[in-house]
């Protein structure tokens, strides 16, 4: 695949703490509840945070109690890519920013959320940086 912002390994790795190369270029996750955005209630834009990409809006942030950021949907449908994940063996969708590829978690459907679209886009905090509402 190609993605509006491509870098060579080596500068991922130079521009991204060891933590966040982990999971947005290599797709893992971070331990749950500990994410600085878990439980955050600020108004605002999230951003991916490897390139920038306005990713998800607070106003579709909502508790699920999972012990990672909940969204029920991205800003826009354009702004994430969709790939099947059958590792676990369990069949997951993984969401990925659309603009460079990074690994942002994944999205799950029919879970009883009492959410607009039944939901979840279970997103790692240290894939995103939140730009507060002035």
């Amino acid at each position: 695949m190609s993605y509006e912002i491509e870098k060579p390994d080596a500068e991922w790795r130079e521009q991204l703490s060891p933590e966040e190369y982990q999971v947005l270029r290599q797709g893992g996750t971070e331990p749950a509840f500990v994410g600085e955005y878990t439980d955050t209630r600020t108004v605002g834009v999230y951003s991916c945070r490897a390139c920038g990409a306005e990713l998800f809006s607070s106003e579709t942030k909502f508790d699920s109690h999972c012990g990672w950021p909940s969204y029920y949907a991205p800003l826009a449908e354009d702004r994430v890519q969709y790939l099947a994940d059958d590792s676990f063996g369990m069949r997951r969708v993984e969401v990925r920013c659309a603009r460079c590829g990074g690994h942002l978690g994944h999205v799950f459907e029919g879970e009883g959320y009492g959410t607009p679209t039944d939901q979840r886009y279970c997103i790692n905090s240290i894939s995103l940086t939140l730009k507060p509402k002035e």
